[in-house]
């Protein structure tokens, strides 16, 4: 079969290559699938997209017109994808539902570290020779209270991980669950959750229901001085709200992996661009700030992962079975 795969970076050709093992005729195209770059899938039985492609009504139906029949998504996350559309044009869509939680759990937990301890700024000051301590105060996390948002695989983790940190933790989630429990978390309303919590870290899918779950009237809610981290979702927050609350310090800090509008910036090199983002670029300005480039993910075990299951996803598209991971549009519309 042959397969279309958008957002092509060196490590999708590699990883998806070793996992394919020439099983399907693999068409590696850098361009973000889009209304433009469509027909860049003519004759495609199945187009693989990545997270920042856009899979819009039109775009899907320009995809079915050309004789594709399955989308399969290199991401648990499926908000770029307009399901009920691809329903009614009779396209199957899969998705990779859980690659390796523990990557994005570490990593949430290691930007927890870095901001409070400050290592990209003490890194950056010992390349220049100065070793100064001024401005590097951090905190322990022994004691400190972390509040985590959506408690599955990811928020389950990092409960695990603060844990062993002596951090107690509380989380909020419409659905609660024993296992988390079982790790001593205490359950409550989103409110009290930022109210009391001296770290907050998103971990829930983004929905019409938890866009802009960080918004000028959450922040009000939030506990003066708090490390705001996410590695989910970038539209979970409202940059602007955000950073009036960094200005006015109801923020202490904040740590973010993904952002609103990074389908324009993130995955690419514009280190010889002026980047046309303004609000972007104000985050960049504040010391109390880290970003990094949707990477998160990024681990051997969780590519390697993603890749065999999405070769398995069309592999069994292929013969006719069903592989678990495909989206159910009801599921989706509630």
């Amino acid at each position: 079969m042959r397969v279309a795969v958008f957002s092509t970076k060196s490590h999708d050709r590699e990883y998806l290559t070793v996992a394919n093992d020439g099983s399907h005729e693999m068409d590696f195209l850098e361009s973000r699938l889009n209304e433009e770059t469509a027909p860049l899938a003519a004759g495609a039985p199945a187009v693989c997209i990545f997270v920042n492609d856009v899979a819009s009504a039109e775009v899907l139906g320009q995809l079915a017109d050309a004789g594709t029949r399955l989308l399969a998504l290199r991401s648990a996350g499926f908000n770029h994808v307009d399901i009920e559309a691809a329903n009614e044009l009779g396209l199957t869509v899969v998705r990779v539902p859980a690659y390796s939680p523990n990557a994005v759990a570490e990593f949430t937990v290691g930007m927890i570290l870095a901001l409070d301890r400050k290592y990209h700024r003490a890194h950056s000051r010992v390349r220049e020779g100065n070793f100064s301590l001024e401005g590097l105060l951090g905190f322990d996390l022994h004691t400190r209270t972390v509040g985590i948002v959506g408690t599955g695989k990811i928020g389950q983790l990092v409960a695990r991980i603060l844990s062993g940190f002596g951090c107690r933790i509380i989380a909020h989630d419409p659905y609660p669950n024993d296992q988390t429990r079982e790790l001593g978390v205490e359950y409550m309303d989103l409110h009290q959750l930022l109210g009391e919590a001296d770290i907050i870290t998103l971990h829930t899918p983004l929905t019409p229901e938890t866009h802009h779950l960080i918004s000028q009237s959450s922040l009000r809610h939030v506990k003066p001085g708090a490390m705001l981290i996410n590695t989910s979702r970038g539209a979970l927050v409202d940059t602007e709200a955000v950073i009036d609350a960094l200005k006015d310090g109801r923020l202490g800090s904040l740590g973010l992996d993904v952002y609103e509008e990074e389908a324009d910036l993130f995955f690419e090199d514009l280190s010889n661009q002026v980047i046309a983002d303004d609000v972007f670029s104000r985050l960049l300005t504040f010391p109390n700030v880290l970003v990094t480039g949707h990477q998160a993910f990024f681990t051997h075990d969780a590519l390697t992962q993603i890749a065999e299951t999405t070769v398995t996803n069309i592999k069994l598209f292929e013969e006719g079975r069903a592989s678990g991971n495909e989206i159910d549009v009801q599921a989706v519309s509630g």
